[in-house]
Formats: structure tokens, sequence, C-alpha cells
């Protein structure tokens, strides 16, 4: 399965085609394989990492299948934002991250950790509604390439979705834990999938 596959499969997972800011990072990372470059994007501190590396647990938990942390999705999320997006989500992404240390997120028991991300979740809607005008706009406009400078990224909980699934569904756990992972198929048919039984990939 290619790159641009695994981006179809994991986007109807999340219900929807990805972001252009996403799509584009992974051009970038793509071409940062073929052409070596250095990180120039947003730094983290210990306990921003921590923050990520829990909300992306929060998305896709352990259960009788592996967490997103189990998959080295947390690890996945930094090194994306670091090396493959651009400023207007580095600043977007890192005042997302402000909010929930000002909400002293780290030290909230599990369901009030679980409540804050709802909460943020629905304060998203409206955000991706402004996020959208502003897109359109900037297409309209001829001087577009003067808004980028100062435009909003993408909000913070899209990206951290976003880039939590496609971590997890392009790890070797992800893609193990979530189906029926066959390396050498045999002949092609179709089949009946049992009751609770994973869908294969080859």
């Amino acid at each position: 399965m290619n790159r641009r596959e695994v981006l179809k499969s994991v986007a109807i997972m999340l219900g929807g085609a990805f972001s252009a800011p996403t799509l584009q990072a992974m051009d970038a990372w793509e071409q940062r394989n073929h052409h070596s470059g250095k990180s120039s994007g947003a730094e983290f501190s210990k306990a921003q990492e921590q923050i990520i590396a829990e909300v992306a647990e929060i998305i896709i938990p352990r259960t009788d299948t592996p967490g997103a942390a189990d998959a080295g999705v947390p690890v996945f999320i930094v090194m994306m934002l670091k090396d493959c997006y651009r400023k207007p989500e580095h600043e977007s992404f890192a005042s997302g991250l402000q909010d929930l240390e000002k909400s002293q997120f780290l030290s909230l028991n599990k369901q009030q950790k679980e409540t804050a991300i709802r909460d943020l979740e629905a304060r998203t809607v409206e955000l991706m509604k402004e996020y959208q005008v502003q897109q359109t706009k900037m297409g309209d406009n001829e001087d577009r390439e003067q808004m980028k400078e100062v435009a909003k990224g993408l909000p913070f909980w899209r990206l951290m979705k976003e880039l939590t699934l496609l971590g997890y569904f392009t790890s070797e756990a992800g893609i193990k834990g979530s189906f029926e992972y066959v390396p050498i198929p045999g002949k092609l048919e179709l089949i009946k999938l049992k009751p609770g039984q994973r869908a294969y990939a080859y």
C-alpha cells in the first residue's frame, strides 16, 4: 500500500478528507526523506510532550489492542510538527497546548481529562468554521501570500486528531492491532467476516 492509499484509508476513519496542512506536511516528510533536512519548526517542553502523549492516549486508548503510546504516536506527532508543518500550525498547536497547561491538564484525574477534551472538541467546531472562512478569503484575495503570514493555523484539536490517527494507522502496532495482517496473501476471493473479526490488511 503506497502513501496516498494509506492517507485515503485513514481519512475514511476520520470521517472525511485530511486537511490541506496535513497533506502538505506529508509531502514535506516524503521530500525530507529523499533530501536530508534539519528540524525547522516547533519546540516542545517535556510537560508539553507529556500532554501530547496523554491526549493521544485518550483518542486511542489501550484496550485489547495497543493504544497510541504503544504505537509510538506521541513521538510521531512531535516529529511531524517539528519537521513538516508551517508556522501557522506551529502557532495554533502551541496555543492549544498552552491552554491545556493553564488548565493544569496533567494534574487532572482521568474523568476530568476526558471532560476537558470533550469541551475542547466542542469548541473546535466553531474554530473550524472560522478557519474555513479564512481559507476561502485567502483563496479569493490577490494578496493571499501576505495573508498567509498572519493567518491562523488549523486548530489544535483537529491537528491532534489527524496526527494521532495518521500515526497510529501507519504504524506496525496500529495495523496489526486493528486488522488481520497477512504479509503474503493467498488467492483473491470474497470472504464473509465473522462477528467481531477484523478486516484484512495486506
